[in-house]
């Protein structure tokens, strides 16, 4: 006896709309919901682990990445177009702690007087 699995009026053709999804739907669905890739490489020699590396990938839309608290790109400097104008501020701002270090150093001994930073 011969059983048929198939759905009633079907001819088992993957070739119909309705049957098969398409590239751009299939990433509206992975970026919608998110998938997350996990996987570790380790090397070993003589039972000596010489390399791990741990591999961590999640595709997702900005949106469901912002849902999930993640938003690491909006603080990244190398990510924002005021990255050079950050790191201009962060150099000016350690060059002034180290002379302001430098003069409570001087305070400390008592060797003279302290210049107003201006």
């Amino acid at each position: 006896m011969e059983r048929s699995y198939l759905p009633a009026g079907s001819s088992g053709a993957l070739s119909g709309r309705d049957n098969q999804a398409t590239l751009a739907d299939i990433l509206e669905r992975v970026l919608d919901k998110g998938i997350v890739i996990a996987g570790d490489i380790q090397i070993n020699l003589l039972d000596i682990e010489l390399l791990t590396i741990k591999l961590r990938l999640l595709v997702a839309s900005v949106d469901k990445a912002k849902e999930m608290g993640i938003n690491w790109w909006e603080s990244d400097a190398s990510l924002s177009n005021n990255s050079r104008e950050l790191a201009d501020e962060n150099r000016e701002l350690r060059e002034r702690l180290n002379r302001l270090e430098q003069r409570l150093e001087q305070l400390g001994s008592g060797d003279g007087e302290v210049e107003h930073d201006g």
